[in-house]
């Protein structure tokens, strides 16, 4: 059974493992044990601190097959975008460029730099194994965060936001950064976010163009990157365009991906979760596949299960799924349909 719970200290080599397979532009995840050290002892640090509003914590967790003890996935929430730096992203707006005496009035694209998102929490550190790819267990990986958003809401913001990263080739070229960021910086796209990786985005962001950035004048192929998503990363885009992100507002100051938003309340995995009681026994068959997660802290855990659930009754949970979960007859869990 494929379980999602808290990383630990002593998932550092797998981790790292993971990392190292992540695109390029995942600067959330990067292949460097001091980091991902650093990255895991904040998250248990946040897991274990008593909190009553979002702030600087952390939270990241892995999917580990219970029996082999591997880790086949990752991702994240950072309770605050931008905590301890700005958060920066391109705003898409519109300029209006008019003349009464030509009879002209031109609408023209442009890209301000902004930290608009600043505050809201943030979606991170998403990868799951190739096989997994497209599965509901790439559901389990993204979504799992989610229910832990639902159960512990006081430690996050009412928005949620996630950068997904854009279009670059084969080559790891992004024709966006070649377009923008490179005039500023003698360093290819995949050197620019392996160095954000290690150091932080913010100090190549304050060196970007502070004035609007007029579309147009873009190349072809810059203008088309704009908003793409790179193939790997097509099933988060996916899976959080189903839970009701949208898009459009911004994009990623360095490859042109797009950067989703969304209101807590309106996300599907929280506003259509119910807490229910567990009923130790036979789950049945023929059921309908569930999300289902335990709402603890530090033992948070959630996993996929076929139920033959309904409303207003307790859930029944074999000894194996309970187990997994970490709860017995007459505790609570959280559900939502896949």
């Amino acid at each position: 059974m494929l379980v999602m719970r808290p990383a630990q200290m002593a998932d550092l080599g797998e981790v790292q493992r993971l990392a190292a397979d992540s695109p390029i532009g995942v600067t959330s995840l990067p292949d460097d044990a001091g980091r991902l050290t650093d990255k895991i002892a904040a998250s248990e640090a946040s897991f274990a601190a008593e909190v009553s509003f979002n702030g600087e914590e952390s939270y990241f967790f892995v999917l580990e097959d219970s029996e082999t003890g591997r880790l086949v996935g990752c991702s994240g929430i950072v309770a605050s975008a931008g905590y301890s730096e700005p958060f920066y992203s391109f705003r898409n707006e519109t300029f209006v460029h008019a003349s009464r005496e030509l009879k002209i009035h031109n609408k023209i694209h442009v890209l301000s730099q902004c930290h608009d998102l600043t505050g809201n929490s943030l979606l991170t550190s998403f990868y799951v194994v190739p096989e997994l790819v497209g599965t509901n267990w790439s559901e389990l990986n993204s979504r799992g965060r989610l229910l832990f958003v639902a159960s512990h809401p006081e430690r996050f913001a009412d928005s949620v936001v996630t950068e997904i990263v854009g279009y670059s080739d084969e080559h790891g070229d992004s024709p966006f950064w070649d377009a923008i960021g490179r005039n500023f910086f003698d360093l290819n796209y995949a050197e620019a976010e392996r160095l954000c990786g290690l150091k932080s985005r913010t100090f190549l962001a304050e060196l970007m163009p502070h004035y609007p950035i007029y579309v147009p004048l873009l190349p072809d192929a810059a203008q088309e990157a704009m908003g793409q998503v790179h193939p790997r990363a097509q099933v988060t885009f996916d899976i959080l365009m189903r839970e009701g992100f949208e898009t459009d507002h911004y994009i990623d100051i360095f490859d042109g991906g797009p950067t989703l938003h969304a209101r807590v309340s309106g996300i599907r995995s929280i506003a259509q979760s119910r807490v229910v009681p567990v009923k130790m026994g036979e789950m049945g068959k023929g059921g309908r596949l569930y999300l289902v997660a335990n709402g603890q802290l530090q033992d948070y855990r959630a996993v996929l299960l076929e139920l033959d659930w309904a409303p207003g009754k307790p859930v029944n949970l074999s000894l194996e799924a309970a187990e997994a979960l970490g709860v017995g007859e007459g505790a609570s869990v959280r559900i939502v349909a896949v």
